[in-house]
């Protein structure tokens, strides 16, 4: 099936921008419109709509009608639409007019081929995420957390979480810490048709080793000294699921409960002799390699293949490419409204310190840090000031360039030059510096390619 094109509405004062765009992706995968100035640009969308609308801010001054009224213009018609404002060194303060007036996010100009390009997908991935929205506005169920990715990683989890939901086999879900797995087996509840009944998270890792067995089997009066009869989760997620997170830290007695368990749906409380049956959906989690536990003997073997009927791993977010925009997006709003802010967007230095960091705690350090940035900015947009000190280095991260092999030599330079710049705000002294040459011969490139 052929994937359906994104359209594009350049607005810019010269073709260069429209073929750049053009060029950056697949054929037939975007089409691309464009407009001189914003006089014709709301007769367009008149008649048709578009996934991106991308201004200049030279463009967006030119016109005979004021371009922060066609941004709600444009909104009001075509809500779905994202909307890329580049703007030049001395136009900063018009771009933060435009974020206040529904721009999804706005760049320095020059800008580099591959930061156009990312930047341009994440607004695509917006608008996928947006539209369901806007067509059934109705609000979701009651659960603030969801899965959020669109890389070919989480496209495999989203089709793996799916095939789970329509059995009943339990599952186990890998991956390091923070990356979501309580959120999968969330997903995967609601998915099924267990949907009706109560999904119980319990965690392990967190409960004294002592209490683990009572907590998940009950126990009866007089168990141990002052116990009264309680019923564990097992008996009070009857027609349900439940989630073990931090499996590889139960211990050896409650490995063998948990193994008659899955094998017969069928235990008993603690200092009771009654046989209880249980329906029940267990889903484990552990950011620990069981398959090396069982052979260091800390976990035991049959209870290991048990659980890993079905396997999901979650994939760290430095792998996902492309997620950690829509992610900071969906916290930034997120976190507006939980803490009543009105917040705009993102400054450009601040989101490419984002982008760099490796993020070693996943999606739950990027949350993490989302919410703390939205608490203590006070104004309109997020700046590197508002993130914790270790996102503020002495040295800039360093980003990574790659080319295809048969690329000219010179097309390499003028991308280097050009995302340097970028790198550096236009700062022409540092970007001598980072490339380790004089001005002048910054200045004679700089003319050479035509980069202004």
């Amino acid at each position: 099936m052929k994937t359906p094109a994104f359209s594009i509405m350049v607005v810019a004062g010269d073709a260069a921008l429209a073929r750049t765009v053009e060029r950056l992706f697949p054929a037939g995968h975007v089409k691309v419109f464009r407009k001189a100035s914003l006089n014709h640009v709301v007769e367009q969308f008149e008649s048709q709509t578009f996934d991106v609308l991308l201004i200049t801010s030279v463009a967006f001054k030119a016109g005979d009608i004021d371009g922060l009224e066609l941004l709600e213009v444009v909104l009001a018609k075509s809500p779905a639409t994202q909307i890329l404002f580049l703007a030049a060194e001395r136009d900063i303060k018009l771009a933060m007019r435009a974020l206040k007036a529904g721009s999804y996010q706005y760049a320095r100009l020059p800008i580099g081929d591959e930061e156009l390009r990312l930047l341009i997908e994440s607004a695509f991935s917006r608008r996928r995420e947006l539209v369901p929205l806007i067509d059934d506005p109705k609000p979701r169920g009651a659960s603030a957390e969801q899965v959020i990715g669109r890389s070919p990683q989480m496209q495999s989890v989203y089709n793996q979480i799916r095939l789970a939901a329509a059995t009943d086999v339990p599952v186990l879900v890998t991956g390091e810490t923070g990356t979501g797995k309580d959120l999968a087996a969330q997903e995967i509840h609601r998915s099924s048709g267990r949907c009706g009944g109560p999904f119980v998270p319990i965690h392990l890792g967190a409960l004294p080793t002592e209490l683990v067995a009572s907590e998940l089997f009950g126990h009866e009066k007089g168990a141990f000294t002052g116990a009264s009869e309680r019923r564990g989760q097992f008996e009070l997620a009857s027609g349900g699921t439940v989630f073990l997170d931090e499996i590889s830290t139960v211990d050896e007695k409650v490995q063998v409960s948990l193994l008659r368990l899955i094998e017969h749906q069928k235990f008993s409380r603690l200092g009771g002799r009654q046989v209880l049956s249980t329906d029940i959906r267990l889903i484990a989690a552990s950011n620990q390699d069981l398959a090396e536990a069982v052979k260091v003997g800390n976990f035991r073997e049959d209870l290991y293949y048990r659980l890993n009927v079905f396997h999901i791993v979650m994939p760290p977010l430095r792998l996902r490419q492309g997620d950690t925009p829509l992610l900071i997006e969906h916290f930034l709003r997120r976190f507006n409204e939980s803490f009543g802010k009105k917040i705009a967007g993102i400054a450009p230095e601040c989101f490419a310190l984002l982008e760099a960091y490796n993020w070693p705690g996943n999606v739950r350090e990027l949350k993490n840090v989302i919410q703390r940035a939205v608490l203590v900015c006070e104004g309109e947009v997020l700046l590197p000031a508002h993130l914790p000190p270790r996102f503020r280095p002495d040295r800039p991260a360093r980003r990574k360039l790659t080319f295809e092999i048969g690329v000219a030599l010179e097309e390499v330079e003028r991308e280097l030059i050009v995302r340097t710049l970028s790198a550096s705000s236009n700062n022409r002294k540092r970007t001598a510096e980072i490339l380790g040459i004089s001005r002048r011969a910054l200045y004679n490139k700089l003319r050479k390619y035509g980069i202004t």
